[in-house]
């Protein structure tokens, strides 16, 4: 096909914004820039540049607004049992088992992994270091070690598959044009392979630092372990210790019976049922603010409206704090795509598909192998990851499955592919400047050593399970 001016200012600006992230540098100005600029090439009217800045936000807003609700929803949740003091109580029989450093190691990362699939790590992470760390320590598992888990189980694992809250598929697959069910099920295998390998080789590779019990370096850790930020507390009125014991037991038991009710569907008819379309994650949803109800209700009930109030106001803050630069970066990968490009420019017939066109274009001096186009997406996704967020790169790794996929490989694992190469990347697990600072500050270690200690295995991980998705899904 005869590629226009505005195909390659489109490819300019692309390039520009993976050049920005490897900087290190923010990516929204480049991006607005781009759909004001390739706007204005195209349309060959300056006013239409303006008003494209705008749609293309709003079209990305429509399209990821159910992403911030399901995260303000469970992180007001998980709020609310703070409230309560059932988030210590539901992690209490965890710290019973730790018995050693080398038992601690893996239950701290399976911890990890389940609090962090259902609320995100970033909530999860002050609660696991709070209170696993310091017995973790105490059991002999130095605490770079522990950090190192609950990077990989949380940041890695537990967020590049997203499965529960599924705001990474749901990205990856609006972006890539194919159904959230299907990424989020080719991505839940990558994260597994990819964690599995890196878990091993850390353990492989650092499991001689562990200590006994009676070591007194243990001492020494203990010391570097620092307790969470304190978030907005309301004082209660009475004694919540009955209230807190439920619901220590209620949530989890309601999460589990959501994920069997969810398994039992797929098992059965091979695919969802009742819960088509994206509604697994409303159902998720839905769920959290029915437990969200009960547990404001049972802290103050004179008060409940106040404080549910509360908890949905601070999760809507932070759900745009962490997904609100995610917009205009989406609103010009979007401007990419047939689907989205006609809203966003203003053309009713024939919209252009700016980066498949570009992505087609240069077909034809690639060799047509799954291997090179695995690869090359996973590498893009890598790079989008650098500006630390993980999930700005989305839309792009997203729109490029949709464009490289051939007969040896599917839209749907190229999109699965890509998620991982960023969320493993700029999620926090080898990038100093992502949410991996957390960790590093709750466990009072070196954010650099840590990266360091995560780099071989994950890039290992994601290496071997590239392959596996070629090869074998």
């Amino acid at each position: 096909m005869e590629l226009t001016i505005s195909h390659w200012m489109y490819g300019f600006f692309t390039l520009m914004i993976i050049v920005t992230m490897i900087a290190r540098r923010g990516v929204v100005f480049p991006a607005l820039l781009g759909t004001f600029v390739v706007t204005w090439v195209f349309k060959g009217n300056i006013i239409d540049g303006f008003t494209a800045i705008f749609h293309a936000n709003l079209v990305a807003a429509q399209e990821l607004f159910n992403i911030f609700l399901i995260i303000t929803f469970m992180l007001a949740l998980l709020h609310s049992l703070r409230d309560l003091g059932a988030d210590k109580k539901m992690i209490q029989p965890i710290q019973k088992v730790m018995v050693n450093g080398h038992v601690s190691f893996f239950v701290l990362i399976a911890a990890t992994y389940v609090i962090s699939l259902f609320f995100w790590p970033t909530p999860a992470v002050p609660l696991i270091c709070a209170l696993l760390v310091p017995a973790a320590a105490r059991s002999g598992l130095p605490v770079m070690l522990s950090a190192v888990a609950i990077a990989i189980a949380g940041q890695g694992m537990a967020l590049s598959s997203d499965y529960m809250v599924r705001v990474a598929p749901n990205i990856s697959a609006t972006s890539a044009g194919v159904e959230t069910a299907a990424v989020a099920d080719q991505a839940l295998i990558l994260s597994l392979v990819t964690g599995v390998i890196a878990i091993g080789c850390v353990y492989l590779f650092y499991g001689r630092s562990i200590r006994s019990k009676d070591d007194p370096r243990n001492e020494e850790d203990l010391k570097k372990v620092q307790p969470p930020a304190e978030t907005d507390k309301i004082s209660p009125s009475r004694n919540l210790s009955k209230w807190s014991k439920l619901f220590a037991v209620l949530v989890p038991l309601t999460m589990l019976v959501v994920v069997l009710y969810m398994m039992s569907e797929k098992l059965m008819s091979g695919r969802m049922t009742a819960l088509t379309s994206g509604n697994e994650t409303a159902f998720i949803g839905g769920v959290a603010v029915i437990l969200l109800l009960l547990s404001t209700l049972a802290f103050g009930r004179q008060h409940a409206l106040d404080y549910i109030s509360t908890h949905i106001t601070n999760g809507f803050v932070f759900a745009f704090k962490a997904m609100g630069p995610v917009i205009p970066i989406a609103g010009f990968f979007y401007m990419g795509s047939a689907d989205f490009s006609g809203s966003i420019i203003g053309v009713e017939e024939n919209p252009p598909a700016l980066l498949f066109d570009l992505v087609q274009s240069s077909q034809e001096f690639l060799p047509q192998s799954a291997i090179l186009a695995a690869f090359s997406v996973l590498i893009i996704g890598i790079i989008t990851g650098l500006d630390g967020s993980g999930f700005s790169g989305l839309p792009l790794t997203g729109a490029l499955a949709a464009s490289l996929q051939n007969g040896s490989i599917d839209t749907e694992t190229l999109a699965a592919i890509g998620q991982m190469g960023s969320i493993w990347t700029g999620g926090g697990t080898i990038v100093a400047w992502s949410s991996l600072i957390a960790i590093a500050g709750f466990c009072g270690v070196s954010v650099m050593d840590l990266v360091r200690k995560n780099f071989f295995p994950v890039m290992l991980g994601l290496f071997v399970s590239t392959l596996i998705a070629v090869f074998f899904l």
